[in-house]
């Protein structure tokens, strides 16, 4: 049985920096895409950042780029998003998710992934 748990949100300040694990059981990350989504509340869910399968290429959102850091631990089944300089529009339900078939046209497709985590609430103030 395939579980993720995401881990790690809270409250910061706009331009303060929060760190988000992915622990996963039942899989294998590194025949995986492991990705990261938000939703905000009435919004979407939408595409943060990934690797495809066992790439090392980090893929982004355009807004998050340059200010979030995918990475991951293939040995731990973990996954990590440093996210730093936090804006008010990052607010949202942060979640990670698993897919052993998504193709990479479609990695930012949130109805490509098969396994999600609970997700973890992500809230900055000003």
């Amino acid at each position: 049985q395939v579980e993720l748990v995401e881990s790690g949100g809270g409250l910061v300040e706009v331009g303060g920096s929060l760190r988000l694990t992915c622990t996963a059981s039942g899989l294998a990350f590194n025949r995986n895409t492991v990705a990261w989504f938000r939703q905000a509340p009435g919004k979407e869910r939408e595409f943060v950042a990934c690797f495809f399968r066992s790439g090392s290429t980090p893929y982004y959102a355009d807004s998050v780029k340059g200010r979030f850091a995918i990475s991951r631990d293939n040995a731990l089944n973990m996954a990590y998003l440093q996210m730093n300089n936090l804006k008010s529009e990052d607010t949202a339900i942060y979640y990670c998710a698993a897919s052993s078939t998504v193709i990479l046209s479609a990695i930012r497709n949130s109805r490509s992934y098969a396994y999600w985590g609970q997700g973890t609430q992500v809230t900055t103030s000003s």
